[in-house]
């Protein structure tokens, strides 16, 4: 066997390991009883540990250092293209883990694991006191983390180079800035022009098994396979992936918000395409691995949003949705429905706010986690930034810690870099789904029938299939000759609600 085959051999090891502790991480969030967290953080350790072993251990570390210097990651052997990449896009996954200590690993994964089970209950009990104390370990090993790492410019750029890869805080900040140059004025005119879109239809009592039978409906459309994958309900809609054979979702279901559940339902299935779509037979290695924390997330926004928020969506499935709840939906036009679900206002809860004031919240999170790696900010002074920043940027203040700065469970699990991420994931998936218009003809046509096979499959194609082949800059370009901007977004954005709220 030759060391490219032995590394590929070795990895799937790696990658089996990370899939039997996500699985347990799964079963956490979905069906766990409430008295096991202890033992299923050290059950969680374990295999972390275990799986960090094996990558940094002789049996990657061998074949790899057949093909590439282990120091900087040159690579010695002749290889193709391809193959270049490949062995390059390991090494910095062997590199990074080689940084940090075994015991380390161990730590980190027992600590956020029972944070995530304790930020879940202090968030039900409103109460950040207890989840503070934990949050503080885990931002020390975040700081320990970056020390093993090294610093990348900045702290902060260190993290977020773990979910954006090439990624620094200062293209973050001057794409933000280009989209708070236009957002901000947008949403100030669509306050001030007193439409009432009639949000308050979404707002009644909407029976949550019906709710969960269309959306079911809605996943089987869009091509998420239920033999490859099952949803479930959890406090946080996520999506976990062990392999392209075994992709689960869950969705949260609420009977007064009406597209809180279709919303998750939809996005979740989204990243879910992403996984059923790799190419399994590189399983185990970063061609069978997402681009990007970004770029995954486009995948699931543009289903969220840009199909999934679209009038031809509505066209094929309001008059079902309106059989499923006839006493609410019955007797409304589509035009009033499209409106409702399309309304923009201020809202408390990011996973619940609409398309255009969701990046506030997104550039609320990044300018807080920038305070708190990069200048030490304590914890005890989170949740009154937390409160003065939603003043500043959507212009409400949280009712409760819950309801502010303990409403996202990232940072139970040390995600500190990954928030902007959602933001970008907007940006990247407008300039794709107008590049896919342009060369699937009609497919606005297919969406209103109900048909999405043409569009999953495209994006499959110039997505999916990629792998870590390209960078998330290079694959935008790729697919649309143009470098990364925050222009089609908002000009997307602008030419929608100025229809729909008459500007």
């Amino acid at each position: 066997m030759n060391p490219l085959e032995k590394l590929k051999h070795e990895l799937k090891t790696v990658l089996n390991l990370r899939g039997a502790s996500a699985l347990l991480q799964w079963d956490q969030e979905t069906y766990m009883p409430d008295g096991s967290g202890a033992i299923r953080s050290e059950q969680i350790a374990l295999l972390d540990t275990l799986s960090h072993e094996h990558l940094v251990g002789p049996a990657v570390k061998a074949p790899l250092a057949e093909l590439v210097n282990l120091d900087n990651g040159e690579v010695t052997a002749g290889l193709s293209e391809d193959e270049n990449r490949l062995v390059n896009e390991i090494w910095r996954d062997y590199h990074r883990a080689a940084a940090l200590p075994k015991e380390f690993v161990e730590e980190y994964s027992q600590i956020t694991s029972m944070a995530q089970q304790v930020w879940a209950q202090a968030r039900k009990e409103n109460d950040f006191a207890k989840f503070a104390p934990h949050l503080e370990k885990i931002i020390e090993l975040k700081f320990r983390e970056i020390d093993y790492l090294g610093v990348k410019t900045t702290p902060y750029d260190t993290l977020l180079d773990f979910f954006e890869p090439g990624m620094t805080s200062a293209d973050v900040t001057r794409l933000f800035d280009a989209v708070k140059e236009r957002l901000v004025p947008l949403v100030r005119r669509i306050a001030d022009s007193g439409v009432n879109t009639g949000v308050e239809l979404l707002r009644k009592d909407y029976d949550v098994d019906r709710q969960w039978e269309f959306g079911v409906q809605v996943l089987n459309d869009m091509g998420y396979d239920l033999n490859l994958g099952r949803q479930d309900k959890s406090a946080h809609p996520f999506t976990t992936s062990f392999h392209p054979t075994d992709v689960r979702i869950t969705t949260r279901l609420n009977p007064n918000n009406l597209l809180s559940a279709l919303s998750s339902t939809i996005h979740e299935c989204g990243h879910a395409l992403y996984e059923q779509g790799m190419d399994k037979d590189w399983f185990g290695t970063p061609f069978c691995d997402a681009i990007s924390y970004g770029i995954h997330e486009s995948q699931s926004r543009l289903w969220e949003n840009l199909v999934g928020l679209s009038r031809p969506f509505w066209e094929h499935y309001y008059p079902k949705l309106q059989k499923f709840f006839p006493e609410n939906l019955g007797n409304v036009e589509l035009d009033a429905f499209y409106r409702a679900i399309n309304t923009v206002e201020p809202s408390l809860i990011r996973v619940d706010a609409d398309e255009a004031t969701y990046n506030l919240h997104i550039m609320l999170r990044f300018e807080v986690e920038k305070q708190v790696i990069n200048d030490k900010l304590p914890v005890k002074e989170l949740p009154e930034l937390w409160n003065n920043k939603m003043e500043e940027y959507l212009g409400i203040r949280p009712d409760s810690d819950a309801n502010g700065v303990m409403q996202d469970v990232h940072w139970s699990f040390g995600g500190f870099g990954y928030f902007p991420t959602y933001a970008l994931g907007n940006l990247y998936n407008v300039p794709m789904m107008n590049q896919a218009r342009e060369e699937l003809k009609g497919l606005d046509d297919q969406i209103a029938r109900g048909k999405f096979a043409d569009l999953r499959e495209w994006l499959r194609t110039k997505v999916h299939l990629v792998g870590r082949r390209r960078t998330a800059a290079e694959l935008i370009e790729d697919i649309t000759g143009e470098k990364l901007t925050a222009e089609p977004f908002m000009d997307y954005l602008e030419n929608k609600y100025q229809a729909i709220y008459q500007l």
